[in-house]
């Protein structure tokens, strides 16, 4: 399962859907630029960045890394996705999520509906 930055920070901030998101924790993946988009929000919310990375490792999640083959499909999902006004971060999840031909989990509306529209399976945690 691919974890967004809404997902994450549903359980780091105990928002709705952190039960669902929760259990998918273990043996799921995100994106670098996904943990970044996380530390930034978190710290938007009061949260510290330190326990937001410690959270993310003791969840032993997998991180990705984001080479010049994910910037790329990162790149080209911008004319599609365009009218849906979805984020970088949204895009480089839906890219990961089809690299590894894994489900993505998400919290955000705007990004489920982009991706499902093009044939993403997301599954929406609110």
């Amino acid at each position: 399962m691919v974890i967004d930055a809404a997902a994450l920070l549903a359980v780091l901030l105990d928002e709705p859907g952190a039960e669902i998101v929760i259990p998918q924790l273990r043996r799921s993946v995100m994106s670098a630029v996904n943990v970044s988009e996380s530390c930034s929000r978190g710290l938007e919310q009061g949260a510290d960045i330190s326990n937001i990375l410690g959270a993310i490792a003791s969840f032993e999640i997998d991180i990705a890394s984001f080479d010049l083959t994910a910037a790329r499909a990162t790149a080209e999902l911008r004319a599609p996705t365009r009218s849906s006004g979805i984020s970088l971060g949204d895009r480089a999840c839906l890219v990961l999520g089809r690299s590894r031909s894994l489900p993505i989990l998400t919290g955000d509306r705007r990004m489920a509906t982009a991706g499902e529209a093009l044939g993403y399976d997301i599954r929406l945690i609110r």
